[in-house]
Formats: structure tokens, C-alpha cells, sequence
């Protein structure tokens, strides 16, 4: 059982670290390289992104990190890794912020950019992206700060778990 638990636990914090990854990457790199494009690059750019985004490697990560992490929390609980799990409770709870943000904020932004149009049909491509870019880029960087956050809780966990069982 000791073995399972410390799988899941491992599971759940590469996990954080990808979706962490991927929301800093957004923050430092791509959304500044698009923020200089003509509107119609940077829509046409966002609308490829959400749709080529949303694939079995993206879904693993995304939604078997909680997962992962409740199921280390419960064997944490009943087993000798019960002092991380304050650790792995921090990490599910800023996991869940993100989560949260992405589907109260960012997948919404994503769908009403997407119901625009294609980019050569938008009649005011400078409206469709107003409504869209400084919005999403906020919630964006509470995604990336939070998992960051959840990331660090989760390697904490790591290292108490080797505490109490080694």
C-alpha cells in the first residue's frame, strides 16, 4: 500500500509540474509573443491553441492530477505518510483553484472566441480580441501562480513522506 501511496503522490506532483509548466509558459512566452501580432494573427493564433490544446496528453495532466492527489490523500491518511498530508491537501486545494479558473474564466473566453468565427469572417477582430486578451492573460497568471504553488506543496509532500517512511 506504502508503494501505491508514494505512486500517487509522485503522480500527482509531475503532474502540477506540467500544468504549472504550461500556464508560466503562457504567462512568459506566448502570450508576450502574440501580444505584438496583428489582431487577426492573434486570434487566428488562440483559436489553433484552444483547439490543438484539448488532446489525451493535455486531459491526462489536467484532470488526473486531482484525482491522483485525493487518492494520495486518502492512502496518506490511513497509512505511515499521514504527516504529508497537509502537504498534499495544500496541493490538491491550489489545484483546484486552478481548475476553478479554468472552468469559470479561461474555457468560457476560449468558447466565445471560438463562436466568433474564423478570423477572416470577424467583421471588428480588434473587439472579438479586446473582449478576450487581458482577461484571459489575468486568469492565466492566477492558473500558472497557483499550480506553481500546488507544485511546491506537492514536492513538500515528497520529501515528508521520505521522512516518515525512511
Amino acid at each position: 500500500m506504502r508503494l501505491v501511496q508514494q505512486l500517487t503522490l509522485v503522480g500527482a506532483t509531475v503532474g502540477a509540474g506540467l500544468m504549472a509548466g504550461l500556464f508560466a509558459a503562457f504567462a512568459y512566452a506566448v502570450m508576450p509573443a502574440v501580444r505584438g501580432a496583428d489582431d487577426r494573427t492573434f486570434v487566428d493564433a488562440m483559436q489553433r491553441i484552444n483547439v490543438t490544446i484539448v488532446n489525451g496528453w493535455f486531459l491526462l495532466a489536467f484532470l488526473g492530477t486531482p484525482v491522483l492527489a485525493a487518492l494520495s490523500a486518502v492512502l496518506a491518511w490511513r497509512g505511515a505518510a499521514r504527516p504529508a498530508l497537509p502537504w498534499i491537501a495544500a496541493g490538491l486545494a491550489l489545484y483546484l483553484v486552478m481548475f476553478v479558473v479554468t472552468v469559470a474564466v479561461n474555457v468560457p473566453l476560449n468558447d466565445a472566441l471560438a463562436a466568433a468565427g474564423a478570423p477572416d469572417r470577424i467583421g471588428d477582430l480588434a473587439a472579438v480580441r479586446e473582449r478576450f486578451e487581458s482577461t484571459w492573460i489575468a486568469w492565466n497568471v492566477v492558473r500558472a501562480l497557483a499550480t506553481t504553488a500546488g507544485f511546491g506543496a506537492f514536492c513538500w509532500a515528497l520529501v515528508a513522506v521520505g521522512r516518515s517512511t525512511g
